[in-house]
């Protein structure tokens, strides 16, 4: 088909604003699918993706388009996943696209992920299609909305398109504004092979899928190809277009959107923002914006059960093919014995990873409190990166150590501004600035340390503002702080898994919450079991849990003081050998203790 019929396109929305339903609503329109196959969220294919209302994976479909000017289009609609972890994978798929239609919830209007994917759109300078969805609803306030996005977007409110996605009013009009605003395809069919890889997926017979957008030269499968950043050289096994299912074709020629199955055994070759090109006489100059992706919340994931250990690490692997952000490595707990140090994109991405562990594979796990990663520089002038408070060296050898912030934006209405800034505040935030939307709605900016975001902040956000606040953030700095080790010690031996790196300011009160906490959940001995929480080598708080007593004396009815003595003396002896040499069992629910420290 020439380049001037096709248009490649992405739908852009925060959370349940309707993204994935106007999807279906296309797809149906358009024929690619049939009304037998056709069911919600199609293009949705995890469980997890259909119970959240969140699209977690990308995806990709070509439709055919017949148009009232009478042309026939190829209309390339490149799905993006809907949550801020996701970020690096929204600016790939955005970067394959000439258009994205911007959808907005009539009645909640513009939120935080929705302004996030929109400047993302505006900085690959996409053609902008604002569409206004769920105007049957009661709540729907179209009119205050469209004012609202004319008043960002500069787009006049008339120009904006009013739809309700699940009734299927309106969408005809999304198709031929795709058609008549979104530009074809630029790119030169006759220079060497430039491909951007959007996505990737592994496939047990194929390999490694990588979703590809052609921007100069074309495919067939008898070249043979290479990627730029990863140098790895390979022969197409199969080259073909999502319909939405996939179906192979001859070739693909520049502007056209597909995929190219590779073969390779890992995703790591072949990783989300590199370019393909011919391994003879192809170019050495790849697409621009390609990063590794750089986890940023680690987290210890340990069997239940010991024995499990190697099923554990089978999972963490066959997830890892479809997911090259999750990082891993095996680590050793003295309490919890063999796990896995794992790294996540964001808290969302560790929540969906924990869920599919326990779901798809059948593990029971036990995961550590999330932490991030440190920076910390030594007297002899060395640095070192570290993800676990266990790996902290000694306090003498350290000169700095450094925390990751974030800026932050909180979007919420007028009248929660008060308890917002007080969150951040307790959150160690620095205020930079409000920005007022419109009469009723504010945006605040703040800087953040990035360990304080991830337990609890959005859950708190949410329940100060009933709901209505929403946030997006993005990587900062490093930042020097007086940062110190608090350790927590059970019986006298220090627990690595229940070790966290806190502020000076706040040792104090976590030591003491911590042990307060853990001395309701630890069940009784028959001896006293101690629990400490030490800063450096000060201890900062005590608490103990008591024996269960055995009564000696019960047979001792009568008779001379002196035996039941002899029997007090030899128990004593027996608890103090029994202290010694007794192991203490941590409950499950000690360490998740760590993630609701805050809340009294």
């Amino acid at each position: 088909m020439s380049r001037d019929n096709i248009r490649n396109f992405s739908i852009i929305a925060h959370i349940d604003h309707g993204k994935s339903t106007l999807a279906d609503r296309l797809l149906q329109l358009t024929n690619t699918v049939s009304d037998r196959q056709m069911q919600e969220q199609l293009l949705d294919s995890m469980d997890l993706e259909r119970e959240r209302g969140v699209t977690i994976k990308a995806s990709a479909v070509r439709m055919t388009y017949h148009a009232k000017d009478g042309r026939e289009y190829e209309i390339n609609l490149i799905d993006t996943p809907g949550h801020v972890d996701f970020n690096y994978e929204v600016s790939r798929a955005l970067q394959a696209c000439e258009g994205a239609v911007l959808v907005v919830d009539a009645s909640q209007g513009i939120e935080a992920q929705t302004l996030a994917n929109l400047y993302l759109a505006l900085e690959q300078d996409l053609e902008i299609i604002p569409v206004i969805n769920k105007i049957d609803l009661p709540a729907a306030r179209p009119a205050e909305i469209a004012r609202e996005m004319e008043d960002l977007l500069g787009i006049p409110a008339d120009q904006m398109l009013h739809i309700s996605a699940k009734q299927g009013l309106g969408v005809p009009d999304v198709l031929e504004a795709i058609v008549q605003r979104v530009p074809p395809p630029q790119g030169d069919p006759e220079a060497p092979l430039r491909a951007l890889v959007f996505d990737s997926h592994y496939d047990s017979y194929k390999g490694v899928v990588a979703y590809v957008r052609i921007v100069d030269g074309r495919v067939d499968k008898k070249t043979a190809l290479r990627l730029i950043a990863t140098n790895a050289r390979f022969e197409p096994v199969e080259i073909g277009i999502f319909g939405p299912d996939m179906q192979p074709v001859e070739a693909l020629e520049a502007g056209e959107v597909g995929y190219i199955a590779t073969g390779f055994k890992t995703v790591q070759e072949c990783r989300v923002g590199d370019t393909i090109t011919t391994a003879i006489n192809g170019t050495d100059e790849a697409l621009p914006g390609y990063k590794k992706v750089k986890p940023m919340v680690f987290a210890g994931i340990y069997p239940s059960n010991n024995d499990d250990y190697g099923d554990l690490r089978d999972s963490l692997e066959k997830l890892q093919l479809n997911d090259a952000s999750l990082v891993y490595e095996p680590e050793t707990s003295q309490a919890l014995n063999f796990g896995f140090r794992v790294g996540f994109l964001g808290l969302f991405h560790m929540e969906i990873i924990q869920e599919r562990l326990e779901r798809e594979y059948d593990l029971d796990i036990l995961a550590t409190a999330p932490s991030v990663e440190y920076q910390v520089e030594l007297h002899n002038g060395e640095i070192m990166t570290l993800d676990s408070p266990a790996q902290l060296p000694d306090e003498n050898q350290i000169r700095e150590i450094r925390e990751p912030w974030m800026k932050i934006q909180v979007y919420t209405p007028q009248e929660f501004i008060g308890p917002v800034m007080d969150l951040c505040i307790k959150k160690r935030g620095e205020y930079v600035t409000t920005e007022y939307l419109d009469a009723k709605r504010v945006i605040l900016h703040y800087k953040i340390p990035l360990s304080e975001i991830i337990v609890d902040f959005f859950d708190k956000l949410k329940s100060v503002t009933r709901g209505y606040a929403s946030m997006d953030y993005q990587f900062d700095e490093y930042r020097a702080e007086d940062l110190v080790k608090l350790d927590i010690l059970v019986n006298g031996e220090p627990v690595d898994a229940l070790a966290m790196i806190v502020h000076k300011n706040d040792a104090y009160h976590k030591g003491q919450r911590m042990v307060s906490k853990l001395k309701e959940l630890i069940p009784r001995q028959l001896f006293v079991v101690p629990i400490q929480a030490a800063s450096g080598k000060k201890i900062i708080s005590r608490a103990n849990v008591s024996a269960m007593r055995k009564d000696v004396l019960a047979k001792c009815y009568g008779g001379d003081i002196t035996r039941k003595k002899k029997l007090l003396e030899k128990q004593k002896k027996g608890k103090k050998r029994m202290k010694m040499v007794g192991q203490v069992e941590l409950p499950q629910e000690a360490f998740m203790a760590m993630l609701r420290l805050d809340e009294d």
